[in-house]
């Protein structure tokens, strides 16, 4: 992943530590990392949903901030391999986000794209094809086994 922190520092930096596991425990007594948790709703072509360190199911999360933040700017598209924010209303990013599997333009605007993935898109169509199910909700778990930086 290539984070996008100089035209969405507060986002960016946000992800990143929930990579890193830097920030400890957030106020719902849950670890701030995404480390173990998995992919909610699976969308084969379309995009992966994860992040819900609170429920695992696509209904909480939290953000390194204490509270939902705002959205910063939306400059970048919703292009394939692209790493969006995943909210229901505006102004309430906590930790869920999105990777894009094929452009979807309508988004623009909707939800702050932040990131890319650099490697591994091939990797996350063949995962696709194992776990896909009608509903969305994969057919088996595809869990975040390990997560960090890169210097």
């Amino acid at each position: 992943m290539e984070l996008f922190a100089d035209t969405t520092p507060k986002t960016a930096e946000n992800f990143r530590a929930f990579c890193t596991d830097e920030k400890g425990t957030g106020k719902r007594g849950k670890p701030l990392h995404f480390k173990g948790s998995c992919f909610h709703d699976l969308v084969p072509k379309y995009a992966w949903f994860g992040g819900d360190i609170t429920h695992g199911d696509g209904r909480g999360g939290e953000s390194i901030y204490g509270g939902p933040f705002e959205n910063e700017k939306f400059v970048h598209n919703h292009d394939e391999g692209m790493l969006a924010m995943n909210t229901y209303r505006w102004d309430s990013n906590k930790s869920q986000f999105m990777i894009l599997m094929k452009k979807l333009h309508f988004l623009n605007g909707e939800h702050v794209v932040f990131g890319k993935v650099v490697e591994g898109l091939d990797l996350m169509r063949s995962i696709e094809k194992d776990v896909e199910a009608e509903s969305g909700i994969p057919s088996k778990s595809v869990v975040i086994t390990d997560c960090g930086q890169i210097s």
